[in-house]
C-alpha cells in the first residue's frame, strides 16, 4: 500500500497509522464465512463465479447483463466487512457497489459503497452516500490512494447508535453521527440487508457520464472474499439491537479514538474530490450535520 505524506512528518504519520491498525480493530473478530453461509445471488447466477470453494466469488458484467448478491439475513446494527478487488484497466462507466439496504422504498435506509470505474491511468474513486428515513442526497466522494485493482483491501461499514462509519482497510473515510437532536433523521429503527451489484452505469458513473463504457474490454470482472457479518439478525432475538454489551455499541466505538482521527482528517484533506456540505450549488444553507464534526 502507498501512502502520499509529505516528507518532515513521513514516520510519525506512519507510525500513527500502523498503532491505528491495532487501535480501531474490533475487539472481536468473527471467522470470515463462506459466500453461500450468508449470502445467495439475485441477479444474473451466470454472472457469478465461486472460487476456491466458496471462499470467493467473481462477478462478472458484459454487454448482456451485470450480476448481483444479497445477505439471507437483515441486520439491525453491527459492523460488516468484505475483501474486494476492482475491475483493472480501462474500468470507465462501471459500478461496483457494496451497500446496506432497508429494501422499503419511500422510507428507506440505506449506506453504500460505490466504486466509480475509470480510464486507464486515472484514479478510483469511491462514493458513499448516507439514506435515513427516506431522504439521501449525501454524497462524499474520494480517490483511492492505491489501485483497488491490483489486490484485495477491505471495505467496511460499522453501524451503531451513535454513528457510521465506512472504512477502508480500517482508515475511516467517511463518519455519518447520530444528530437526531438537531432533527436528522438516523438510521436506526430499520434493519438492513447487505447487497452488492456490478453494473453498467456509464450516464454518470465516470466524469459524470462523459467517459462512457469500453465494451470492447469486456467482460469486466470484480473478485471478493473474506464475507464477516458480526450484527444483530433480523428476525432474532429482540433485545439484541438494544444491548450495550455489544462490542460495537462499545465506548470505544462511540466515536473515533485519536489514531482514527487523524487518519480521517489526512483521508478528508489529501483525498476527497466531492462534498456535499459544501457545495453550495445544491445547499445554499450547509445541512446541519455538516458542522458537527467527527
Amino acid at each position: 500500500m502507498t501512502y502520499s505524506f509529505s516528507k518532515p512528518c513521513n514516520n510519525v504519520v506512519i507510525i500513527l497509522f500502523l498503532i491505528g491498525f491495532v487501535t480501531f480493530l474490533p475487539e472481536k473478530n468473527a471467522k470470515p464465512a463462506m459466500f453461500l453461509q450468508d449470502f445467495h445471488i439475485t441477479w444474473s447466477d451466470s454472472h457469478i463465479k465461486q472460487l476456491d470453494g466458496g471462499k470467493g466469488i467473481q462477478l462478472l458484467l458484459d454487454q448482456n447483463s451485470g450480476c448481483g448478491f444479497a445477505s439471507k439475513s437483515k441486520y439491525l446494527f453491527g459492523r460488516v466487512s468484505m475483501k474486494i478487488k476492482l475491475i483493472p484497466g480501462d474500468s470507465a462507466g462501471t459500478v461496483t457497489a457494496f451497500y446496506m439496504n432497508s429494501d422499503t422504498d419511500q422510507v428507506r435506509d440505506e449506506l453504500d459503497f460505490e466504486f466509480l470505474g475509470n480510464r486507464t491511468g486515472q484514479p478510483y474513486s469511491v462514493q458513499t452516500n448516507v439514506y435515513a428515513h427516506g431522504k439521501g442526497d449525501r454524497e462524499q466522494r474520494i480517490n483511492l490512494w492505491f489501485d483497488p485493482a491490483a489486490d484485495f483491501h477491505a471495505y467496511s461499514i460499522m453501524w451503531n447508535h451513535h454513528h457510521v462509519v465506512f472504512s477502508v482497510d480500517e482508515v475511516p473515510i467517511r463518519v455519518y453521527k447520530n444528530n437526531e437532536a438537531k432533527g436528522v433523521p438516523f438510521p436506526k429503527f430499520q434493519p438492513m440487508g447487505i447487497y452488492s451489484t456490478l453494473w453498467e452505469a456509464d450516464d454518470w458513473a465516470t466524469r459524470g457520464g462523459l467517459e462512457k463504457i469500453d465494451w470492447s474490454k469486456a467482460p469486466f470482472y470484480a473478485y471478493y472474499k473474506d464475507f464477516d457479518i458480526e450484527g444483530c439478525p433480523v428476525p432474532g432475538p429482540s433485545a439484541c439491537a438494544s444491548n450495550p454489551a455489544n462490542w460495537w455499541e462499545g465506548k470505544g466505538y462511540q466515536q473515533l479514538d485519536t489514531v482514527a482521527a487523524r487518519r480521517y482528517r489526512w483521508v478528508r484533506m489529501n483525498h476527497m474530490v466531492y462534498d456535499y456540505c459544501t457545495d453550495k450549488r445544491r445547499y445554499p444553507v450547509t445541512p446541519p450535520e455538516c458542522v458537527d464534526g467527527i
